[in-house]
């Protein structure tokens, strides 16, 4: 479906305006430096519903409160985003369909039914969910809320990077499926706005992708055809073709974009398990397999999400063999908390 042409812009303004909005519903998420990666970690495995998504969710249903959009709301997502709409809805009393392909996680379709949305379930993937959404919307004049291709959703997602720019780090990874996040935290921390703020000096932004689930890389390169993605650990992030308010943006703020192999991915989930003790999903895991090829002494990758299938997750502990980690390197006076300590550090603006 096209971008509505009045809608079809978000800005910084509008990422500080959610981070406002949002605070007296989620508070920040903590950093905690998993020193094996060498790399600090934005938990968002910690967020209400176990994944960053209800940011953007959240700041949709607030704006449209205010403009006095009251329709019944009826989206398409692989989970995540499904949960957080629902966790909002539930929040501010807003009628809300969900449309999930019935490849879904189990534990993200229970979660969105246990919220109180309407679930239902269509198609073996995102796009064919979409689709039947989309169709419903126009039958029954629902409002459709895209996961990642909305100027409101796109500016809640944002309000994660406000939240790092406090601590300006050097380089901030993030998982990228259809761009929301990774759109939202680039105009937060390369925006005017924070000018005079710590995180005005230069700040990296790079995507992660899995290999053969590329949509956006691939879009970022001009071609922009729907592709069929492979079956990833990475659920949350199989597109079949990127957004195009979100491509837009990443266009102009993206540094780099780290493709990464599939058993990459799947030692790393099961090293932040074993070695920081921390449940990642595979979208979760994503940003900080890439982090091995990103230079930088002050690096934080977001931990996007963690809502993983037991099953799923047993299975990866019997099949997986993780290299041991080389050993630490001693580590430089850490920027991001006052005394340089080595503890989780607080968000707090």
């Amino acid at each position: 479906m096209p971008l509505d042409a009045a809608r079809a812009d978000v800005t910084a303004s509008d990422v500080l305006a959610a981070s406002a909005r949002l605070r007296r519903y989620l508070p920040p998420t903590p950093l905690h430096y998993a020193e094996r990666f060498g790399c600090w970690l934005k938990l968002e495995n910690l967020q209400r519903t176990g994944a960053y998504k209800v940011r953007g969710a959240l700041n949709a249903l607030l704006v449209a409160r205010e403009r006095g959009d009251r329709r019944t709301v009826i989206t398409a997502s692989a989970g995540n985003h499904a949960m957080g709409l629902a966790w909002a809805a539930r929040e501010l009393k807003v009628p809300v369909i969900t449309v999930m392909p019935v490849t879904a996680p189990a534990v993200k379709a229970q979660g969105v039914a246990f919220l109180g949305a309407t679930v239902r379930q269509s198609g073996q993937s995102y796009d064919e969910a979409k689709a039947y959404a989309l169709q419903l919307a126009e039958q029954h004049g629902f409002r459709y809320l895209s996961a990642f291709d909305d100027p409101d959703v796109i500016a809640g997602q944002g309000s994660l990077g406000i939240e790092l720019a406090a601590h300006a780090p050097e380089a901030v990874l993030v998982p990228i499926g259809g761009g929301g996040l990774a759109a939202g935290v680039a105009l937060a921390l390369k925006s005017a706005c924070l000018s005079g703020t710590r995180a005005s000096r230069r700040v990296r932004i790079i995507g992660a992708q899995v290999e053969g689930v590329d949509a956006m890389a691939r879009a970022l390169r001009g071609d922009s055809t729907p592709i069929e993605p492979r079956a990833t650990l990475a659920d949350g992030t199989r597109v079949a073709q990127a957004g195009e308010l979100t491509r837009e943006i990443l266009s102009r703020l993206l540094d780099d974009l780290v493709i990464v192999r599939e058993a990459e991915l799947r030692e790393t989930l099961v090293r932040l398990m074993l070695e920081e003790h921390i449940v990642a999903e595979g979208a979760g895991a994503l940003a900080l397999a890439a982090g091995r090829r990103v230079a930088s002494r002050h690096k934080v990758a977001v931990v996007s999400g963690g809502n993983i299938d037991a099953a799923v997750f047993a299975q990866l502990l019997l099949e997986t063999r993780p290299r041991p980690p080389r050993p630490p390197r001693r580590r430089a006076a850490d920027p991001f908390t006052p005394n340089h300590g080595t503890a989780v550090a607080s968000t707090d603006p």
